[in-house]
């Protein structure tokens, strides 16, 4: 396979998460330039890479302003920044590997599609769980008949406390006018993963949920602003942030904290940065518990629960169809396969150089993936037409909570400008 060169846009956590595929296969991708405006964050990902200064851009437009400089781009800007790079790296001959959503409205994610489209270059959004070998292998025993015709799909995620405040209560997703609704940014995942395994198009959508608990009404008397200075509930608290962030470790999430990861470097960030913040003093509006229904084509349905109220970080699935049953968590990465009148039989994923990565190996096997289409091999899972269908149920779930309502996914494409 020829190497692939490619740009990053965005050298945040997601940016990395992709970026890192070639420290382990370097005969295969280099990361030949970033736009990032964070300094702090461009010099270590330039050192990381081996970059030169010259290769290091604040914008993604100073980056995309100049010739055509690799094979690929890498759009991992925040939500709201998705549909510029993407549509003006595609016009400037990049195939371009976009982190999800691919935008925070209905008709920016069509007009990516149309340009994509009308391109002739790859654009894979990343719906990494696809790329797994736990939904691969669930995949797989759908479509050879295991469970028979799919009846009815529940899945669970875990978001787990410490995370839910980390990333929607003091980061960077907690605002969905900053950012996207909870149900686009972390679960569109989940939606687009339960449609791949039924196979059939979703028609109609409800949900239901709330901020319930990360709010002023629940602070404790005498809390601070600042877990820093001084909380008198320490103690007792789950969320106080020494407990998260002043643990030793420096991988993920204290890393999103700062560049600078000593004890001394991660403390002042606490204190001046906004991942010190009482989680009862944030600006946060993104719900922490939803539920989604979805019907398909053909009768079959679907459940979806996204909590932030689990000790545990992880998914859980149950697949019940006309002639058995699956039940399966990504973590343990556990499949118990019952068919109806048999044994019940695990059936083990097959372990592989991706399983290091996050995303149970989702990052590594989406960039794998993404670096064969740019070689002229394989197929798109991911294309931005096959996502279309899932952003359009993220968008009417939250319609639906929002006004109380069942949602058509024909009125949500009808409002994003799409041919009937």
């Amino acid at each position: 396979m020829k190497k692939v060169r490619a740009i990053v846009l965005g050298a945040g956590s997601r940016g990395n998460a992709y970026a890192q595929y070639s420290l382990a296969r370097p005969e295969e991708l280099q990361i030949v330039g970033v736009a990032e405006p964070d300094r702090a964050r461009r010099e270590l990902f330039a050192s990381r890479y081996g970059l030169e200064e010259t290769a290091c851009f604040e914008s993604w437009e100073d980056i995309l302003d100049r010739p055509k400089m690799a094979d690929a781009a890498f759009v991992c800007t925040m939500d709201d920044m998705h549909t510029g790079p993407a549509v003006k790296a595609l016009e400037l001959g990049y195939h371009v590997l976009l982190e999800k959503p691919m935008s925070n409205r209905a008709e920016e994610c069509l007009a990516i599609e149309r340009a994509a489209a009308g391109s002739g270059k790859a654009l894979t959004v990343c719906h990494v769980l696809r790329y797994t070998s736990f939904y691969r292998t669930l995949k797989r025993l759908i479509d050879e008949g295991e469970v028979g015709q799919v009846q009815t799909v529940d899945q669970i995620e875990n978001v787990g406390y410490w995370h839910q405040a980390h990333s929607f209560v003091r980061g960077n997703w907690r605002n969905s006018v900053q950012s996207s609704p909870m149900i686009l940014q972390k679960s569109c995942h989940d939606l687009d993963i339960i449609s791949w395994l039924i196979g059939r198009p979703c028609l109609y959508v409800s949900s239901f949920g709330s901020l319930s608990h990360f709010t002023k009404e629940h602070r404790p008397a005498g809390a601070p602003d600042n877990c820093m200075e001084g909380c008198p509930h320490s103690g007792d608290c789950p969320y106080y942030a020494p407990k998260v962030y002043l643990t030793g470790k420096t991988g993920w999430p204290v890393d999103v904290v700062t560049t600078e990861l000593t004890p001394e470097g991660i403390e002042r960030a606490l204190r001046e940065g906004p991942y010190g913040r009482c989680v009862y003093a944030c600006d946060n509006d993104v719900v922490d518990h939803q539920v989604v229904n979805m019907e398909y084509e053909g009768g079959a349905t679907a459940s979806f629960t996204m909590t932030a109220f689990t000790a545990d970080f992880t998914r859980q699935i149950k697949i019940m169809g006309t002639r058995g049953q699956i039940m399966a968590d990504m973590t343990k990465k556990e499949i118990r396969l019952h068919r109806f009148g048999e044994e019940e039989r695990i059936i083990e994923p097959k372990e592989s150089e991706a399983d290091g990565f996050g995303h149970g190996g989702g990052d590594f096997g989406i960039v794998e993936n993404f670096l064969h289409l740019v070689n002229g091999r394989g197929d798109n899972l991911t294309s931005a037409k096959a996502s279309i269908q899932s952003h359009l149920m993220c968008f009417a779930a939250e319609k639906s909570r929002l006004e109380h309502r069942t949602v058509s996914l024909a009125e949500m494409a009808e409002c994003a400008g799409m041919e009937k």
